[in-house]
């Protein structure tokens, strides 16, 4: 019966989009409002009630702002920071299309590259960005204009720029101006070292707190925005000071390494852990989690 149901649905909301180039729905009590999406204008929910957010990217934005999410993807969902507040939220993927049905979103968000997003355009409102086309403090202010709380999304605009600048000059003044702070993570058993725009705090790290990078990290992140490394040539982009988003369920063994251990920031203690599950992004309340992070080991706050 379940599966006549989903079938039900996906016939009649295809066939409702047949013959109109475009669908307006309308959020119940709310009316719509248009939001000028990197595609078009396109109709949304004035007051949205059941968003799903595809991509991991920007489910903190959406969270900040307090509208309601009904589906995430898994890494969301796995996000120590997130874990609480969308214990009650299902788990989908841009495949996941009798799901989302089910769900009953009335605006959907996710990234360009989605897949089925003809299909999620005649289930709901469906709008998509392109990563990184926008820094992270303009991100969100789309994300305010698109759920209509843009003067929210500029209070904390306005908010985060200015304590990062506050902080930036203190951690400036205790470690030196010129003193340098690189970013790593193993992920598939490969260790990185992150450019100025990739998440692990790489924002605020290098844009917000204007702290050096090592030349060697700013040559070779400047295309991708991460470059592989092995263990000999650590020494070349490890700086003064290390930010190690740690996933303990990856081979760290790199750790164990004498060339690691000789870097002149391991002998002197300046490497500081942080949880990669809770470190990846660059959405608000990640960089939150990550300002404070960064307060705390480089400032003692």
């Amino acid at each position: 019966m379940k599966k006549l149901f989903v079938l039900f649905i996906l016939t009649a909301v295809f066939l409702s989009a047949c013959g109109s180039k475009e669908t307006t729905p309308v959020a119940a009590g709310s009316g719509t409002v248009t939001y000028q999406s990197e595609d078009g204008p396109v109709q949304v929910p004035a007051n949205p009630q059941r968003v799903v957010v595809l991509t991991r990217f920007l489910t903190g934005n959406v969270m900040l702002l307090g509208v309601p999410l009904v589906g995430v993807d898994e890494m969301s969902k796995a996000n120590p920071n997130f874990q609480e507040k969308l214990k009650n939220v299902e788990v989908v993927t841009d495949e996941s299309i009798e799901k989302i049905i089910e769900l009953k979103p009335d605006l959907i968000i996710g990234l360009s590259d989605i897949n089925n997003i003809d299909k999620f355009k005649k289930i709901a409102p469906t709008v998509t960005y392109t990563y990184g086309k926008v820094d992270y403090l303009k991100q969100q202010l789309e994300i305010g204009k698109l759920l209509n709380k843009e003067k929210e999304a500029q209070a904390w605009v306005d908010d985060f720029t200015a304590r990062t600048k506050k902080a930036g000059e203190e951690i400036k003044a205790k470690i030196g101006a010129n003193a340098t702070i690189s970013v790593i993570e193993t992920f598939n058993k490969q260790l990185y070292v992150y450019g100025d725009n990739f998440g692990r705090g790489t924002e605020i790290l290098y844009q917000a707190f204007g702290l050096p990078m090592p030349e060697k990290v700013k040559e070779m992140t400047k295309k991708e925005g991460y470059f592989a490394l092995s263990t000999e040539v650590l020494k070349d982009y490890l700086g003064d000071y290390i930010i190690f988003s740690k996933n303990a369920d990856e081979d760290n063994s790199f750790q164990n390494t004498e060339t690691y251990k000789n870097i002149p920031a391991v002998k002197n203690g300046h490497v500081y852990e942080a949880d990669a599950k809770a470190f990846y992004f660059n959405d608000p309340l990640s960089m939150e989690y990550q300002l404070a992070f960064f307060m705390k080991n480089l400032l003692g706050k």
